[in-house]
């Protein structure tokens, strides 16, 4: 079936089983591969995306449930004020280790930031709890998610 999507403020018209997960249109039929497969359950959160700006694990995500949505991924995000923030704040914290489950983890921070600038920790690890990191940066994904609001962290190279 015929599908049109807008992903990161373009039109893409996709031929897709109405079950096909959007990770796979995404990577596949789009070409956008900055979003990951993780796990296929939703486990990791490496294929988060927002959709309609809120996170949305894309390898569960039926293509045919997002039709109509503005769907947004990693490779929009240095487009927004809040996405280049965050980036910055990755790359000053030293955050990534091997780098797979980043993408995901970005665009929970950036969608956690654009509905609060100010977060707690509490905060913090709520938003990014279902991002599994297996390099355990989790200091310091908090410590950029901090910077990248405007916070002060002394611990930010802390892992």
């Amino acid at each position: 079936m015929a599908y049109t999507l807008n992903v990161n403020g373009q039109t893409h018209s996709v031929d897709a089983e109405a079950d096909m997960p959007l990770l796979w249109v995404i990577r596949d039929k789009i070409g956008l591969k900055g979003t990951k497969f993780g796990c296929g359950v939703s486990s990791c959160g490496a294929c988060t995306v927002h959709v309609d700006g809120q996170p949305a694990r894309s390898c569960v995500t039926p293509v045919s449930s997002v039709v109509g949505k503005r769907i947004n991924t990693i490779e929009s995000m240095q487009e927004t004020p809040i996405g280049q923030a965050v980036q910055k704040a990755w790359l000053d914290v030293d955050v990534l280790q091997c780098g797979y489950c980043q993408a995901g983890q970005i665009m929970s921070a950036t969608a956690l930031l654009a509905s609060n600038s100010n977060p707690t920790d509490a905060d913090i690890d709520t938003a990014m709890a279902g991002n599994a990191c297996r390099c355990g940066t989790y200091k310091r994904i908090r410590a950029a998610i901090k910077q990248a609001a405007g916070v002060d962290t002394a611990d930010k190279r802390e892992a």
